[in-house]
């Protein structure tokens, strides 16, 4: 087969799994007759950004799919409307959008200082008791706008009732289905900037930091805890609680020479969601040669390495897909909250809300 003629099947392929054309970004852009201040019962969640991405200068994309030399440094307000379902994300289809049905991004802020930024970040924590003051660190997969990042990330937390302060880092993400080569690249890039993240989130007054990775973002939170382990700053400069990769899009040997390169303390963090049928891993392991994808990997072959899998292949419900069950279904992204916001591991009888929920839904949680 031609290469242009492979190009162009991965293009109609990946246009099946992405639909026929994308929300309207909508960073920044309020609703003159109706503001989201106004709007009686909405939830508010701010959001602090950290960014491989060049600024745009494009009305509601806030950031492009360019490459930037230097980190930006931002945050938004993200408001969830009053009739929000559990599972759903009410992304309007046009400009703009109305808060009282759907979410809505506004008041954003540009830092340009990394000590004004931090401080933010500290505000922010202080308004929580300590025992939440966190930080859930999120980093997207491929095909994302930093719209699509926000929004994903603003519902997660909305559902999961994570309690601290929620992180995103959006690396330059080209957001065309047929630019996974690029994807991957700037995922390359971005791993160089990992560890001047790193540095302004331990300069903040966080307690702990749950690390939420999902498709391609899981390579890359892999890479860049090797990068800190061989380099001598992993577990030295902060208390890293959780790292859960949800349908990893990364080659199982590539994955099994990762973990065999950090600590075990590192390793029994980790948090594998998984599903035997994710349609996008399939079409990934297809451009990667026929290698299996990790989060579509044997579950008991994933369990031997001594991570925690959570095989959501089972679950049915999610109105985002078979690669996002992690915020698509009720029942899981509120597992996941439940998980996160416990003191104990998913699988440790000490959480019993928790432990009640998975008598009731079709996962099954195979740990070390």
């Amino acid at each position: 087969m031609h290469l242009h003629t492979v190009g162009l099947v991965l293009t109609l392929s990946f246009g099946l799994l992405t639909g026929c054309s994308r929300p309207p970004d909508l960073v920044g852009i309020d609703n003159p007759e109706t503001p989201a201040e106004t709007v009686e019962g909405v939830s508010r969640h701010r959001l602090f950004i950290i960014t491989t991405r060049e600024a745009s200068e494009v009305v509601g994309a806030f950031f492009s799919g360019e490459r930037a030399p230097e980190l930006g440094l931002a945050s938004v307000d993200v408001t969830v409307p009053p009739n929000h379902v559990v599972g759903q994300l009410e992304r309007p289809q046009r400009l703009p959008p109305d808060p009282r049905t759907e979410f809505a991004v506004v008041d954003p802020v540009v830092y340009r200082a990394d000590a004004t930024f931090v401080a933010e970040i500290n505000r922010e924590l202080d308004k929580r008791p300590p025992s939440e003051r966190k930080i859930l660190l999120f980093v997207h997969g491929y095909n994302n706008t930093t719209s699509d990042a926000i929004l994903r990330l603003t519902q997660f937390v909305e559902d999961s009732g994570y309690k601290g302060v929620p992180v995103l880092f959006t690396w330059a993400s080209a957001a065309s289905a047929p630019r996974y080569v690029y994807d991957l690249n700037s995922a390359l890039v971005a791993r160089g900037k990992l560890d001047d993240m790193a540095n302004l989130l331990t300069r903040s007054n966080a307690v702990d930091v749950d690390i939420f990775a999902h498709s391609m973002g899981s390579f890359l939170t892999m890479e860049g805890l090797v990068d800190a382990q061989q380099e001598g700053r992993l577990g030295k400069r902060g208390n890293i609680k959780s790292i859960m990769l949800a349908s990893p899009d990364i080659d199982i040997d590539l994955f099994r020479t990762q973990l065999a390169q950090l600590p075990r303390s590192i390793v029994e963090r980790i948090y594998l969601l998984v599903s035997a049928d994710d349609a996008a891993l399939r079409f990934s392991r297809r451009i990667a040669g026929g290698v299996p994808r990790v989060g579509a990997a044997d579950t008991d072959e994933l369990e031997g390495l001594g991570v925690t899998v959570i095989d959501l292949s089972q679950v049915e419900d999610s109105s985002s897909g078979s690669h996002s069950k992690f915020a698509g279904s009720p029942e899981v992204v509120q597992l996941i909250g439940r998980g996160l916001n416990s003191a104990g591991r998913f699988h440790q009888t000490e959480t019993p809300a928790l432990g009640k929920l998975l008598n009731n839904l079709p996962i099954t949680i195979l740990g070390p």
